[in-house]
């Protein structure tokens, strides 16, 4: 047998000896103070993995009474991100990664091979890396128009509309076109506005990008390229950062750092505070590290690698920074271990009932790491004053069933009409929650 074949059969023990490690609820790690036990190191850590079948004629996923789920779009290329023009066209990201991945210890290779079973293979119509744009033109959730905006953009992920440019994060830049709303195709060549850390190892590749209020500032959230830093430390140069880019010169600087793989950061509405959703580190344990949301101040630092949820140091890590630690923020708020949060937006619209207004939606793109799947699915977190006022509440679920895997969300946005656009990248589809009474069953 060649080596794709033996190595199921070799993780089979290796997995088995692994053992089910502590059991707490996984909802007791989630909000500002979750449990954290204590660490556990493997020579192969748990892992639980179901390739994504997709979704069956008729089935999808499950809303809270009173909502409406329909596919606003199916047979998509890994749709990622989501971005809502002020016309209320929709912008569809669809991106592989750049396969810039280190392979530095023997169980990378086994790593990998888990994670190709993970994303799967559900056909998709088209290339990927690329812009689609979905036209809607009265807000029903039905599609009239579906277009290449952009087309072959290395492995795109966060986009930003702003005075007559449109900003799209590929995993090694920044780059500009000039674009005006209602227009379904860029032909124009893009600037590059400043260059981000990429290859030759490009490890979290994902970068997203949000905008200040004022409309002057870019803000692009940068991964690490390892899970703590056993790429070497030469490779994290500006990662596990966000970077503040000035969206006129392309002057950019790091604005925090410790953050192993920040997503999706967006600022909270009426304020000058963003939030960002963040992947923790693995290999300590199923139910270490909560994966988190949290504000991100000028100059913070969060910990990564060197302690994990504040103070918590981690002893992987040579050599070890005490000083680094002291002044590690602990995150605000917790959303579960191995969750995979990378989708964060805030709702401000109309159409959902009122205790929905001002929190936040999350999509969870799930775990590999665990004996049982966490994540799957999209929570809502309440706030009150600008800030977490509960336990994240499930929104949008059965993406799993606990054995099999139907599809995986990853971004989220509102759209015009107050729905909530979720994208799932395993099922290549872009599902629409809106109040039952204001959904219609999208054409496919």
């Amino acid at each position: 047998m060649n080596l794709r074949q033996t190595l199921p059969f070799l993780l089979a023990g290796t997995l088995a000896a692994c053992g089910t490690g502590e059991a707490i609820n996984p909802v007791d790690q989630t909000g500002p103070n979750p449990t954290l036990p204590a660490i556990q190191q493997y020579l192969f850590p748990p892992m639980k993995i179901a390739p994504p079948l997709g979704w069956k004629q008729g089935q999808k996923p499950t809303a809270p009474a009173g909502f409406a789920v329909q596919a606003l779009a199916t047979n998509l290329k890994n749709p990622r991100f989501l971005y809502p023009l002020p016309n209320g066209d929709i912008i569809v990201v669809e991106s592989t990664g750049p396969a810039l991945e280190g392979i530095n210890r023997p169980k990378d290779l086994f790593m990998g091979y888990f994670f190709g079973r993970a994303h799967g293979d559900v056909p998709g119509e088209g290339p990927s890396n690329r812009l689609l744009l979905l036209r809607d033109t009265n807000g029903d959730g039905v599609i009239e128009g579906k277009s290449v905006l952009i087309d072959h953009v290395a492995s795109p992920f966060g986009v930003v509309y702003a005075d007559g440019n449109l900003y799209v994060a590929s995993h090694e830049s920044v780059l500009r076109y000039p674009f005006t709303p209602g227009q379904t195709r860029i032909d124009a060549q893009p600037t590059v506005l400043t260059e981000l850390p990429g290859g030759p190892i490009d490890h979290h590749w994902t970068k997203s990008l949000t905008i200040s209020p004022d409309g002057q500032r870019l803000y692009a959230t940068v991964g690490s390229n390892s899970n703590i830093v056993e790429n070497g430390f030469e490779a994290e140069k500006g990662r596990a950062a966000v970077w503040e880019i000035d969206r006129q010169s392309g002057r950019s600087r790091v604005f925090a750092t410790g953050l192993r793989n920040p997503n999706s950061p967006t600022f909270y509405p009426g304020t000058n505070t963003f939030w960002v959703v963040v992947n923790e580190r693995d290999e300590i344990g199923q139910n270490l590290v909560p994966d988190y949301m949290t504000s991100v101040k000028d100059g913070g630092f969060y910990g990564w690698p060197y302690s994990y949820y504040g103070q918590h140091v981690d002893p992987r890590v040579r050599p070890q920074r005490p000083d680094l630690v002291a002044r590690a923020t602990p995150p605000d708020y917790a959303l579960g271990p191995h969750v995979a949060a990378l989708g964060l937006t805030f709702y401000t619209g109309a159409s959902f009932p009122a205790q929905y207004r001002g929190g936040a939606f999350v999509g969870e793109h799930g775990s590999w790491n665990r004996t049982q799947f966490n994540g799957y699915k999209v929570v809502f977190v309440p706030f009150a004053n600008g800030r977490p006022s509960g336990k994240p509440q499930d929104f949008l679920t059965g993406f799993t069933d606990g054995e099999n895997v139907f599809g995986r969300p990853v971004g989220v946005a509102q759209d015009r009409t107050g729905a909530l656009l979720v994208a799932d990248d395993a099922a290549n589809t872009v599902w629409r929650v809106a109040p039952a009474q204001n959904a219609r069953v999208a054409s496919r």
